[in-house]
């Protein structure tokens, strides 16, 4: 036993304990409210549409695990909307074709889950419960037989979009995103990641099994991780530590000719603007200033320049001719509490070469720049913090 593959003795039998769970009690608490909530009114709306009655069961087992499943862990690539639907109706079709192909049932039950696991597969539905639905078809009893392939749409499918349904509503309501994205967005920024998202596909090809997390998870665990390990090295230094106070600032209605002339007086490579409160409203940065210009072509660039700086509108009706019009609106902000490895993502990869640093009421009171995160991490890493 201890020539085992998974090493000792010890460490074999360990592993059948069950693993500590790091879920808070407020999210267990949160999962079986939803699957009492689920199931109440799978059962209730499935009896008022087939009539209490009726022949045919008004919910059957299989979505007791279903419930488990889009409650209790609604991220799972298992627990989605397609994969409940679809896993359960391709299964209870088989199930039902192999109940009336195959008169034992001690045959039909184990090719039934076979051929629902591989269609499953096939169609990218892969829902546990399904496996039950599909023997709930061979094994249960005249009341299902009689039903024939009716059961594929009552009790099942109606089940299974009620019970969806619910889980829509209530895993949202209490803010569990569902359905739960399966595939990465194309705008979604690395964070520093020492790694590749074709590192991870490699990864997961070697694996070679179905991993019950999304694929976006695993790199958002993997950023989050690292940059956990940054703050660690990093230590508690703030934004506080390292931003430039009393920021030099424009308003909205300031003339782009004098934001330019300021940004070259004081060399600096953009202006946080506010409004007369001293609220930020936005971000003007040198490359804003050349958006509106052809700057594809040399030729004629510094005549096209001047005139956005000194613009005359029967000349050229519709050039911006004050800040707020070619600032970058919504910039994220940070406080003076902030630790400036939060701020690495948006200096590193989002493309930010500053960062207005606000108070409680967006009222500005500086500004960290890549350089000034640069010298503040460099610092630290020779002081040994």
């Amino acid at each position: 036993m201890d020539d085992l593959p998974g090493g000792s003795l010890r460490r074999w039998l360990a592993s059948f304990r069950p693993a500590a769970t790091s879920v808070s009690r407020t999210e267990q608490l949160r999962g079986a409210a939803g699957a009492l909530v689920g199931i109440l009114l799978t059962g209730l709306v499935s009896a008022r549409v087939v009539g209490t009655g009726a022949a045919l069961p008004a919910l059957i087992a299989p979505m007791g695990a279903s419930a488990v499943l889009l409650f209790a862990v609604p991220a799972s690539p298992l627990a989605q909307p397609w994969s409940i639907i679809g896993g359960n109706l391709v299964a209870s079709l088989v199930g039902v074709a192999a109940a009336r192909l195959v008169p034992d049932p001690l045959l039909a039950a184990p090719l039934a889950a076979g051929v629902a696991v591989a269609l499953m597969f096939a169609l990218r539905c892969v829902h546990p419960p399904s496996g039950a639905v599909a023997l709930t078809a061979v094994l249960g009893g005249p009341a299902i037989s009689a039903l024939g392939f009716s059961f594929v749409v009552a009790p099942v499918l109606l089940n299974s979009l009620i019970i969806a349904s619910v889980a829509l509503a209530f895993n949202n309501a209490t803010r569990r995103r569902y359905p739960h994205a399966q595939v990465a967005g194309p705008a979604a920024t690395r964070g520093g990641l020492s790694f590749t998202p074709a590192d991870l596909d490699a990864v997961l090809a070697r694996r070679d099994e179905v991993i019950d997390i999304a694929r976006p998870d695993i790199e958002e665990l993997f950023k989050a991780a690292e940059m956990e390990a940054f703050r660690r090295r990093f230590g508690d230094v703030t934004c506080a530590q390292v931003m430039a106070r009393e920021p030099v600032s424009v308003e909205w209605g300031t003339p782009l000719a004098e934001a330019w002339a300021l940004m070259r007086k004081r060399r600096l490579r953009a202006l946080p603007v506010t409004d007369k409160g001293r609220r930020v409203l936005g971000l003007v940065e040198d490359i804003d200033f050349l958006r509106d210009l052809d700057v594809h072509s040399y030729r004629g660039l510094a005549p096209r320049f001047r005139r956005l700086m000194h613009p005359r509108d029967e000349d050229f009706p519709g050039t911006p001719e004050v800040v707020g019009q070619i600032m970058t609106r919504n910039v994220p902000t940070a406080t003076a509490a902030t630790n400036v490895v939060d701020l690495v993502p948006l200096l590193a990869d989002a493309g930010r070469r500053h960062v207005p640093i606000v108070d409680d009421a967006r009222k500005l009171i500086g500004t960290v720049a890549q350089s000034d995160l640069i010298a503040a991490l460099y610092k630290t890493s020779l002081t040994g913090s």
